[in-house]
Formats: structure tokens, C-alpha cells, sequence
């Protein structure tokens, strides 16, 4: 089967060259493989290093694609390249990601053994690891200060099946029948493609053979910024595609709402003399304070020990409060985003259908 491999990018010279280097090293053969590359506007020189695989390696594949994303958005990127693809099978990878060399030979076997969805685990890893970015990889790597989903952390089945994967691999026919992504969505675009995905039939596949990696933030700032545009957008989409979400999305958003409530009543409690408004606060904080001990400890047991472990429980509390304040300020800014929602997105979804609809039948012809 031949197989379009796309990668979107935006300003991740960093990392890019590391990840063609691990994309040419691929034990699935080269020429039945398509390499799709989609640069988002980059300022650094990330188009130039895709220009420049793809000088270097013309000859080597079907065909090796450099693509422009004037929009920027990840689900534009994805349309572009899933547009432009023409393989039986099509694999999205994330720019800040690392994969093994049997990454699309055990996707494509999985997709052989008549999937039409698959991919696998996908743990974090660091990228010149300190102590204090390990710190942040504890953080993130933990249930309690990232998410409950599936495909972070390996099966020990065979397979299963989920609801969502982060580096898929889909049969074309799935874009032929679902179309693109909804360009209106930012950080949830994936959640909304994949409901769209069941709700055309198709299972989700997570197999156990299939593995990548995803690089974490290196600085605490760039971890909070992205933690509240992802609990943001998880508001916003909530106007948009509610049934693409589920109810662990809102925890933080639970528990920062109940926070924001309880100083209010204690701060009435204060002003009024009434005590026992305080109660409510302070068992949310003990409740709260356990929990982080203990998810700490449970983190830190296996670990390289530092000092900058003392931080690990501060920064689960950072991590929560802004995702959970991002899903408050989405919620609240959402009736007026989707008032200027023109249905272009729509279109674009279509659009894409029409493309992988069309990229079938010149492929079929060239054969």
C-alpha cells in the first residue's frame, strides 16, 4: 500500500531536522512512500530546511511535497496536506514529535489487517533534559497534571479501541467520506474530526506495536500558555461540538469555578462575621492539598531526584488553574465567536473531500 506521511510545522527549526532525519530512516519502503510537508508561515527556517529534504531526496520516494499554510491554524495545515495527499494510507505527524523506524510499517500493518483508523502510544519525551525540565516532564507526563487520554501511555492489549489518537494513520476513504478539519477550532480540531470519524462508523485503533513521541514545553511559561489556550479552546468548542468532549475535559474548569465560589463565600463570611462560609474553601483546599501530595510523591518515587522537584506540586496547581481559568475565559468569550462563524468551515471540510476524492482517481489512473 503506499502511504502520504504528513507534517505540518510552524517555526520548529529545532526540531525538524531531527524528525526528516528519523522520517528518511523509515524501514517502510521509500518508493511507496509519499512525504507531505506543510510550513504555517514559519519565521524561522524550517521551509527551508523542508526545501531542502526534499532536494536532497526527489528520487527517493513517490514524491516528497513542500506546501504552504497561509492560515497558520493546525486544521488548515491539515487540510493542505491531506488535500495534496495521494496514498492509500494517509499518516498525520505533529513537527515536535520524534518517531522509531518502524513507525509506518506497523501503522500500515495494523491498517492491513482491516483498520481503518489506527495509532498507538504517544509519552512524552524531553528535549535537552536539565533537572528542571525534568521537573516539567513529571508534571506533564502525570494523569494528574495532564489527562486521562489513552493514547499517552501504552496498552497492554494487542489493540483497542478509543476515541481519539494523536499521530493516526487513516485509509483515504475515511477523508472521502468525513472530509477535512474544521478550520473555526484551534487546539480541539482533532477531537471534533475524530467524533466525526464514529459517527461515520469507523473504529479508532490503538495498537500496542505502534509508538511516537511528543517533545514537552521546555520552559514553565511556554507549559502555562499552552495549558490555557488548550482548556480556552476546550470552551469554545463546547458552542461548536459539545458531544466531541468529554466530562474530564472540565475538571480544571470544575475546580477553578468551586475556587473562584468558595473565597467569594469566604470573603462574605469574613465581611458578615459568618464563620462557617470559610468551611467550604477550606475543604476544597485540604481535598485539594492531598491530592497534590500524594500524586507528587506518586510522580517522584521512580524519578531522578533534585531540588527542583520541591516545585513539582506548585506547578500541578499552576497547570490546573490555567487550563481551568482558559476553559472559564472560552466559555464566556464563545457566544461571541460563534455569532461571526460564517459556515466557510464547512465548505473547507467539503473541500477537502472533493480533493482526496479527486487525488484517488489520478492516482488509480497512473497506476
Amino acid at each position: 500500500m503506499t502511504v502520504s506521511l504528513c507534517i505540518i510545522a510552524y517555526n520548529e527549526e529545532k526540531v525538524a531536522g531531527e524528525l526528516l532525519a528519523q522520517v528518511k530512516a523509515q524501514t517502510y519502503p521509500h518508493n511507496k512512500t509519499e512525504i507531505v510537508l506543510v510550513d504555517s508561515k514559519s519565521d524561522d527556517a524550517t521551509k527551508q530546511i523542508f526545501l531542502d529534504f526534499a532536494e536532497d531526496n526527489k528520487n527517493g520516494y513517490i514524491d516528497v511535497k513542500v506546501l504552504s499554510n497561509q492560515n497558520r491554524s493546525q486544521a488548515a495545515g491539515w487540510n493542505k496536506a491531506v488535500s495534496s495527499a495521494s496514498g492509500e494510507i494517509i499518516i498525520r505527524v505533529d513537527a515536535h514529535a520524534e518517531i522509531p523506524p518502524d513507525f509506518i510499517s506497523e501503522n500500515v500493518k495494523l491498517i492491513k489487517s482491516g483498520e481503518y483508523v489506527c495509532g498507538g502510544a504517544r509519552p512524552n519525551k524531553i528535549n535537552d533534559p536539565t533537572p528542571f525540565k525534568e521537573m516539567l516532564f513529571l508534571a506533564e507526563n502525570s494523569m494528574f497534571g495532564s489527562s486521562f487520554a489513552g493514547y499517552r501511555r501504552k496498552t497492554a492489549e494487542d489493540k483497542k479501541y478509543v476515541s481519539s489518537v494523536f499521530h493516526g494513520a487513516y485509509r483515504r476513504e475515511v477523508f472521502e467520506k468525513v472530509g477535512g478539519f474544521n478550520e473555526d477550532l484551534g487546539r480541539t480540531e482533532d477531537n471534533e474530526f475524530h467524533f466525526r470519524v464514529r459517527q461515520a462508523g469507523y473504529k479508532i485503533c490503538q495498537g500496542n506495536k505502534i509508538i511516537s513521541y511528543q517533545h514537552i514545553r521546555g520552559t514553565l511559561s511556554s507549559m502555562l500558555k499552552q495549558k490555557y489556550g488548550n482548556g480556552k479552546w476546550i470552551g469554545m468548542t463546547l458552542g461548536v461540538c459539545p458531544k466531541c468532549l468529554s466530562v474530564f475535559h472540565f475538571v480544571p474548569f470544575c475546580f477553578v469555578f468551586a475556587l473562584v465560589l468558595f473565597v467569594l463565600l469566604g470573603i462574605t463570611g469574613l465581611l458578615t462575621g459568618m464563620v462557617h462560609l470559610f468551611f467550604p474553601l477550606i475543604a476544597l483546599a485540604v481535598l485539594y492539598a492531598a491530592a497534590d501530595i500524594i500524586m507528587t510523591v506518586t510522580a517522584v518515587i521512580p524519578s531522578k531526584k533534585s531540588l527542583w522537584l520541591l516545585l513539582l506540586p506548585f506547578v500541578f496547581f499552576m497547570l490546573h488553574f490555567v487550563y481551568g481559568f482558559g476553559t472559564m475565559a472560552g466559555l464566556m468569550y464563545m457566544p461571541f465567536w460563534k455569532s461571526r462563524l460564517d459556515g466557510s468551515a464547512q465548505e473547507k471540510i467539503e473541500e477537502v473531500k472533493r480533493c482526496v476524492k479527486n487525488n484517488s482517481k489520478t492516482s488509480e489512473g497512473n497506476e
